[in-house]
């Protein structure tokens, strides 16, 4: 039992070093050159330096590129529209309990229009009521993707007679591209700043 006890306390106290040494932020002046050129293109194309999981992501300077060459155009750009797309990132964020996306796309959610209630029942692991038809719409596709990893017929017919089959392929994208972003976090055990957001814990 002590020695059980001993090994507990161990995994406890190696747990945050573990967290900064899994895929560090690597400081700018450390850069290759390849992740110089990659950080260039990001500041370019984002108009900020390197931040949240594109730092764990430019370990493969190449991955970080083109998977924010994706988010520009599924998170400004989709068919969908920002509003909807940030519902869908929530979706994600609590699929995957990814903290730090949900830190940042929590308040960009309200602020994008959708409300408090809705962002606050998908935190808590519960369909929301009150969703307008284009949020139900969304809302269930991208739960059943995530929980049965397709969709059904109806599904895909009810979004694909409001969006199209460009919609439902930037829908798919979406959910796709933070559920990426949500696994190199979570991989990483990218930490949310203090003081930040976190999702509730079900329980086991």
């Amino acid at each position: 039992m002590k020695k059980f006890a001993a090994l507990c306390l161990l995994a406890l106290s190696c747990a945050p070093a573990l967290a900064q040494t899994r895929l560090p932020t690597i400081p700018p002046d450390q850069y290759t050159d390849e992740q110089k050129k990659a950080a260039q293109e990001f500041e370019a194309a984002r108009k900020t330096k390197v931040f949240g999981p594109f730092e764990p992501l430019m370990h493969s300077p190449e991955v970080m590129t083109q998977a924010r060459s994706m988010g520009d155009y599924l998170r400004y750009k989709s068919a969908l529209g920002n509003t909807l797309s940030e519902l869908v990132i929530l979706v994600t964020a609590r699929e995957w309990t990814q903290d730090y996306e949900w830190h940042v796309h929590y308040p960009i959610a309200l602020k994008a229009g959708i409300k408090k209630e809705i962002a606050d029942s998908i935190a808590d692991g519960r369909r929301p009521v009150g969703m307008s038809e284009d949020e139900e719409i969304v809302y269930d596709f991208s739960t059943e993707l995530h929980k049965n990893k397709r969709v059904s017929d109806a599904t895909f017919a009810r979004a694909e007679k409001r969006f199209g089959k460009k919609g439902v392929v930037d829908l798919t994208g979406i959910n796709a591209y933070y559920t990426l972003l949500a696994m190199q976090m979570n991989v990483a055990r990218y930490q949310v700043p203090a003081g930040g957001l976190k999702l509730p814990r079900f329980p086991e």
